[in-house]
């Protein structure tokens, strides 16, 4: 069983930022894909960015260039770095641990990833 905890929502205005971060209770972390999924009031969860070792990093077009994901293995810790927040990216940002595969890191599905975080709110104001 693996525990995730996210930290570091809150609120900000458009065209602020935030850092999030990820701290994953196993032994394996190094050798592990890590996702940062969200979602928000009425809609399905969807994909924002993924991190492995192997396979280098991958983000949703609605967020490339705005967004960075980033890891330090030695803290078991996951980050994604929001820059130029927008109302549309309010949501609850879960942050989710699996295998590290080439299918995990860039299929962007919920259930291919093995644990999850309990989320952390974003809200981002006009």
């Amino acid at each position: 069983q693996v525990q995730l905890v996210e930290s570091g929502g809150g609120l900000v205005q458009a065209g602020g930022s935030l850092r999030l971060s990820c701290v994953a209770s196993t032994r394996t972390f190094s050798s592990r894909a890590m996702g940062w999924f969200r979602q928000a009031p009425g809609k399905e969860r969807e994909f924002v960015a993924a991190a492995s070792w192997t396979y280098g990093t991958l983000y949703a077009d609605s967020v490339k260039g705005r967004f960075i994901i980033s890891r330090d293995n030695a803290k078991n810790t996951v980050y994604l770095q929001m820059n130029s927040l927008k109302p549309e990216d309010t949501a609850v940002y879960y942050c989710a641990v699996g295998l590290d595969t080439l299918r995990v890191v860039t299929a962007k599905r919920v259930d291919l990833f093995d644990y999850w975080g309990q989320g952390t709110q974003v809200t981002v104001s006009s």
